[in-house]
């Protein structure tokens, strides 16, 4: 298993070098077993996300133990008030959200709650507060509630199809057709 523990860990280093979105020169890479151990630090968390995600891509690797850190950079350092107002913001003003997703902020780390009628909007709450400058984590909470009529009745509609799908009754069509023979009669009877 050493060697290939030793040619995961190069092509997750390779990964890593070549992805665009992470700056991986403060990033050490180990593997044991095919469990992929980061540690080091990042400038932003989007970029320990991304991070995670490349690792993830190459094949053969089993877990990974993420515990890189996020040290922004001076220029993107903020204190949690203004992270706060700048997450507020973004959840308020994506056009895919509801009012009821709230943003408390600690020590950088930013955690939401509320509910959502979706994976995608809890996804996209995430991510409008994951890429704002000096978030350092993000913790979600949100929780997924569908409506009840947002969803088609499934099982009115199978009941619909079952009964267009049933055999026609001859009787009943014989039925239908005399009663329709008689109106006719009787209308023609009406414009003699």
């Amino acid at each position: 298993m050493m060697n290939d523990d030793a040619q995961l860990n190069d092509a997750v280093a390779d990964e890593l070098r070549l992805d665009p979105a992470v700056d991986a020169s403060d990033i050490a890479v180990a593997v044991h077993d095919g469990v992929v151990t980061m540690k080091g630090s990042v400038p932003s968390y989007w970029q320990k996300v991304e991070a995670e995600d490349a690792v993830r891509r190459v094949m053969g690797v089993r877990a990974v133990a993420n515990d890189v850190t996020v040290q922004p950079p001076d220029t993107h350092v903020r204190n949690d008030t203004d992270i706060a107002a700048a997450a507020a913001a973004a959840l308020s003003w994506h056009s895919d959200l509801p009012g009821t997703v709230q943003a408390t902020v600690s020590d950088g780390w930013v955690r939401l709650t509320g509910k959502v009628n979706s994976q995608f909007q809890r996804t996209v709450a995430e991510n409008a507060v994951g890429h704002l400058r000096g978030v350092k984590g993000v913790t979600n909470e949100i929780e997924v509630m569908p409506q009840p009529d947002s969803a088609p009745d499934a099982a009115a509609d199978y009941r619909t199809h079952e009964a267009a799908a049933q055999p026609v009754s001859w009787a009943a069509f014989n039925v239908v057709l005399e009663r329709i023979d008689r109106r006719l009669k009787a209308l023609e009877e009406r414009q003699q």
